[in-house]
């Protein structure tokens, strides 16, 4: 039942996403699909930190998920996923935001303003490659109809990508704006659906099938408590490690070569007052904790990473030129919230793949981790 969802795009009973399903038909079933175990059901729980109640991006508070997820007949496998920072006016009531790049063979458009500015206007898009232009067209058009913004002429789209041609036509410009529009307005907080859907419908990690990953920690500091969330779109290659344990040597089905090209966007959110210096810094542990899963920064992969808070006495407001308090934490402060950045980081890739399926795509079928072996492997530790 898996592999047929896979193909078909749907989605079912998780807020956020939209299912684009073209000329298909699935037949009443009487098979129970079971789902996909979570690293944590495996036992595997980066760090010293729990996760929030659901654990996702969208336990920092405001912050929405959406995504669009387009599956046409054979060829097509791609989609949209957008996060949005917090539930008001985000041209108008800007975040604090910051970039860093680890390998730049890739692109994400309105970069270089969000470092030069330090802020961040729209929803963050993720989608594929030659996806985007419309991507940007989407979300412009978006935040120029939102109310209060007669008078904008000018805004700062932010869009990532991972090419997903291996399964996916990616010629043929499947991604609209439409799309990115319809992605935005179905984002919801709450559980948030990983592996083969929306930007991840058709990537491919470590040679086995990627997708979308999310996963947060809270972080206790004196008398505040800090959330920290993180969402990865995994289409990158290297040498899988999982908790330790290099799989690429424990499952008997995994390639012995590293998979060298694929990129990797990831989006980390918080509640902390964080600025714009320590949201790079950030953003940058989180690239970091790429390693752990065994990735090799290959000179073909565009590995980035996007942070912002929401920290309401952070906010930007638009067109004010007056001096505004702000709060912030001190650097000698933030070394807990690396941390939780770098383990949340590390689970959701595990997510994103334990999450994906078996997917079918111009005629080559990429396999999801083989969950049985995956679970051997992990108890009996033969490889660390």
């Amino acid at each position: 039942m898996d592999r047929i969802r896979a193909f078909l795009g749907t989605r079912m009973g998780v807020h956020g996403t939209i299912a684009l399903l073209v000329g298909v038909v699935l037949g009443a079933t009487s098979a129970v699909a079971q789902p996909r175990p979570s690293a944590r059901d495996l036992g595997v729980a980066p760090g010293p930190y729990g996760p929030g109640p659901v654990n996702a991006i969208t336990d920092v508070r405001g912050v929405r998920v959406g995504h669009a997820t387009i599956v046409r007949g054979d060829e097509v496998r791609t989609g949209v996923t957008v996060i949005v920072p917090h539930e008001g006016n985000v041209f108008r009531d800007k975040v604090p935001g910051a970039v860093f790049v680890g390998n730049a063979f890739g692109k994400l458009a309105g970069s270089t303003q969000v470092r030069e500015l330090g802020t961040i206007e729209t929803p963050i898009v993720l989608t594929n490659t030659l996806a985007v232009g419309p991507a940007i067209e989407g979300v412009v058009r978006w935040t120029l109809a939102q109310p209060g913004n007669g008078d904008v002429r000018s805004v700062n789209a932010l869009v990532g990508e991972t090419n997903d041609s291996g399964l996916n036509d990616i010629r043929g410009l499947h991604v609209t704006a439409a799309d990115v529009r319809r992605a935005i307005e179905a984002a919801a907080a709450g559980p948030v659906e990983e592996g083969a859907v929306g930007a991840g419908t058709g990537t491919v990690a470590f040679g086995w099938k990627g997708g979308i990953g999310t996963s947060s920690r809270v972080v206790p500091k004196g008398a505040d408590t800090w959330t920290v969330g993180v969402l990865v779109q995994s289409n990158y290659g290297g040498r899988l490690m999982m908790d330790g344990v290099p799989l690429w040597k424990a499952l008997a089905s995994a390639p012995r070569e590293a998979a060298a090209d694929g990129s990797c966007m990831l989006v980390v959110a918080t509640d902390a007052p964080l600025d714009a210096r320590d949201l790079e810094r950030l953003a940058a542990r989180a690239l970091f904790a790429l390693a752990r899963t065994g990735s090799t920064y290959a000179n073909g992969s565009g590995d980035f990473a996007i942070a912002f808070s929401t920290h309401p006495s952070l906010r930007v407001a638009h067109g004010v030129d007056t001096p505004q308090p702000r709060t912030a934490m001190p650097t000698d402060g933030v070394s807990p919230l690396f941390e939780a950045a770098m383990d949340a980081t590390e689970e959701a890739v595990y997510d994103s793949m334990l999450k994906a399926v078996d997917t079918t795509g111009r005629g080559r079928t990429v396999r999801a981790l083989p969950v049985d072996e995956v679970r051997r492997a992990l108890a009996t530790r033969a490889y660390r």
